[in-house]
């Protein structure tokens, strides 16, 4: 410690010591620097409760000063040297460790060595209850900041909370307020209600944060005049959480991109925007095939591309829309502006132009195109759901017409929906209404011309709209699910129908039935296939289960298992459609199956390929199972076949399908078929 600090001549000379050590009021000189009494009249160490000045001055008043009081000291030293300022607040201090509270009057006084020190005059001793002492240090100690204002703005009163935290303690109310209004809007609630809360953003020592403020109406104890109390507390933690949350509802987290929820909650004032008389768009964009790039590198490459597919979506919509992210591999534009430079389909032409450059993720080059549909407000609707739904008919209309394209929603489009819904809703009753029947197309022994089998295919007769085609129905069943309740059906049916052609004499007839997907896959699959014999009495040898290639890319295992279960059981096992799908040639022996059923594409076109039919031919042989050719319709593609050591032939050659009656009409009567062989005979069992 310095010396020249405490240089008791020095203050003698500056308070008149002498003359101060004989008047009764408690006078005494705070270093606030150091912490320590650099001076005190004698009754101002009676108040300290110190023998003589030299004891008091070694006292470190710091070392068990409380950071409220620290602060509240610091300030007093900055209001004194800005402002000359005077305070008078009632302070308890703790002289050897017993509380005394007392009135003080504060005032700046510059020390020997120029720093600013503090004048300290004790008034009087307080006779205050113990509730009114406590509630002063508690004043003096809290956090929140507490500040006394008069009616016209002019600050009062601040504790070190509002002191330390307001830009500037003399500074009039309504200048700490950022935003416009709100100063005006406070105290308009304070005359009208005494009291208020409001959030508000404001000017601080340490920026701008956000308050609650809390005001009410009281009186100044000093000039008994009208004036406003306020409590603050800094939310700006708060604040931010919520304005994160709020983000993070309304955007999506991969992209940054505007999502659903916010579309859904600012649609209304986005088609507000709109000029009157003036078309505005929406587009909903679709990928093709980004499924294949999760499928292939996992959902992590798959986010990287859809980051990528964001960034050029951005790039082509430019300043004329609003780009949002719906999910997945969905995304919508925005187009509000009256399209004076470009319509929506130039933007969505332009989308097509910035993906049509190949995607590089993983080291993995791929070629993303997407599909669009677009639908105009106020034409095509005027809420957000009815513009989506169009939208989407469109964007499907789209798809269906080759991906890599955009079209206009048409009424036309609504209608088709309309007619498929009603279907949807008809085909639901058609079991319990015994509209569905099943019709038989025959397979026949290509060497020996016998009939060998036949395969099971669904026929629906509308009571209104009489025969109903698959073609119609039974995409629709895929898309709502039906498919697997229809499935049953033709299991349970087709089963049925097997035993009662073994009881008619004909037990070597293998009849085939198409899976679908969903049902295969169904969990209770299996078990329905166990129990299938008891309840119908069939027998599961004679019956031919057809899958899809498509149904053979899941995992491995698991189809491997499920094939083999069922060929335990006795069902043969047929791949439909082959060559259409993905299957690999040289996998094609791992699974149990007893026939590859050669799709009629490949038949018809025999000429150009012969090579490929040839090889799937030679397959079949090589692994033991029936090669049956689907979509024989004339005696030359037979004979190719015959030639080429084909087990069966299905195809209008024959027959076409046929109601069971007639099928069984051919068992008996079977039609000429070979030129070498005019007649086919059939030998019952």
């Amino acid at each position: 410690m310095s010396q020249a600090s405490f240089d008791q001549d020095t203050i003698a000379s500056h308070v008149g010591a002498a003359h101060l050590d004989r008047i009764s009021t408690p006078i005494w000189v705070f270093d606030i620097d150091q912490g320590r009494v650099a001076w005190a009249n004698a009754a101002a160490l009676e108040v300290w409760g110190a023998s003589h000045l030299d004891e008091l001055r070694q006292r470190d008043m710091s070392a068990d000063m409380s950071i409220s009081v620290a602060q509240r000291l610091r300030q007093y030293q900055e209001d004194f040297d800005r402002h000359n300022a005077e305070f008078t607040e009632q302070w308890t201090l703790y002289p050897n460790g017993v509380p005394r509270t007392i009135s003080v009057v504060f005032r700046g006084y510059r020390l020997a060595d120029g720093r600013m020190g503090m004048l300290c005059e004790a008034l009087a001793r307080s006779d205050d209850e113990p509730d009114t002492l406590r509630s002063a240090e508690a004043l003096l100690h809290t956090s929140v900041m507490i500040a006394l204002y008069s009616q016209d703005g002019i600050p009062l009163y601040c504790n070190p909370a509002a002191r330390a935290g307001y830009h500037d303690a003399k500074s009039h109310l309504s200048e700490r307020f950022v935003e416009d209004g709100d100063y005006d809007r406070l105290m308009e609630r304070l005359r009208s209600v005494s009291g208020c809360r409001m959030t508000a953003r404001i000017r601080t020592s340490h920026g701008i944060k956000w308050h609650e403020i809390t005001g009410r109406e009281c009186r100044d104890a000093v000039s008994g005049e009208i004036a406003y109390l306020f409590s603050e507390n800094d939310i700006s933690d708060l604040k931010e959480t919520e304005q994160r949350v709020r983000y993070l509802a309304d955007h999506d987290v991969l992209t940054g991109l505007p999502n659903r929820h916010f579309m859904q909650s600012n649609f209304r004032s986005l088609a507000r925007a709109v000029p009157d008389n003036s078309d505005s768009a929406l587009i909903l964009l679709d990928l093709d095939r980004f499924k294949a790039v999760n499928d292939l590198l996992g959902h992590a490459a798959g986010d990287e591309l859809l980051i990528d597919v964001a960034t050029r979506l951005k790039t082509a919509v430019g300043d004329d829309g609003l780009l949002a992210r719906l999910g997945g591999d969905e995304f919508l534009i925005w187009l509000p502006k009256p399209q004076s430079t470009r319509s929506p389909e130039d933007v969505a032409d332009a989308i097509l132009e910035e993906l049509a450059s190949d995607f590089v993720v993983n080291n993995h080059t791929f070629a993303i195109s997407a599909s669009l549909g677009i639908s105009r407000y106020p034409t095509d609707g005027q809420s957000l759901s009815t513009l989506m739904k169009n939208a989407d008919l469109a964007l499907y209309d789209a798809k269906a017409d080759g991906k890599g394209t955009h079209r206009n929603f048409t009424l036309r489009m609504l209608s088709q929906v309309e007619q498929q819904v009603q279907i949807e809703s008809d085909l639901r009753l058609a079991i319990d209404r015994n509209e569905l029947e099943l019709h038989y197309q025959p397979r026949v022994d290509v060497d020996s011309g016998k009939i060998t089998g036949a395969e099971a295919l669904v026929r629906w007769h509308h009571p209104v709209r009489g025969m109903v085609p698959p073609s119609e129905f039974i995409p629709i069943s895929e898309e709502t699910g039906f498919i697997t309740e229809l499935g049953a059906w033709v299991v349970e049916t087709t089963a049925a129908q097997q035993k009662r052609f073994s009881d008619e004499g004909f037990s070597d007839i293998v009849v085939s039935l198409n899976m679908s997907a969903r049902q295969f896959h169904a969990v209770n699959f299996l078990d329905r296939m166990v129990s299938l014999s008891e309840r119908t009495g069939c027998d599961p040898t004679r019956l031919e289960l057809e899958i899809t290639e498509t149904m053979l890319m899941g995992t491995a295992n698991d189809i491997v298992s499920k094939l083999t279960a069922l060929r335990e059981i006795g069902f043969g096992i047929a791949i439909d459609d082959f060559g259409t799908g993905y299957s690999n040639l040289a996998y094609i022996q791992r699974y149990p199956l007893t026939s590859l059923k050669i799709d009629r594409t490949f038949v018809s076109s025999i000429e150009t390929h012969g090579p490929v039919t040839r090889m799937v031919m030679s397959l079949c042989q090589l692994i033991g199972v029936k090669s049956v050719a689907e979509g024989v319709e004339t005696f030359e593609q037979l004979e190719w076949l015959r030639e080429h050591q084909c087990d069966e032939i299905q195809g209008f050659l024959f027959s076409r399908p046929v109601p069971v009656h007639q099928f069984m009409e051919l068992l008996r009567n079977p039609p000429a078929l070979m030129p070498t062989q005019p007649t086919l005979a059939y030998a019952k069992a």
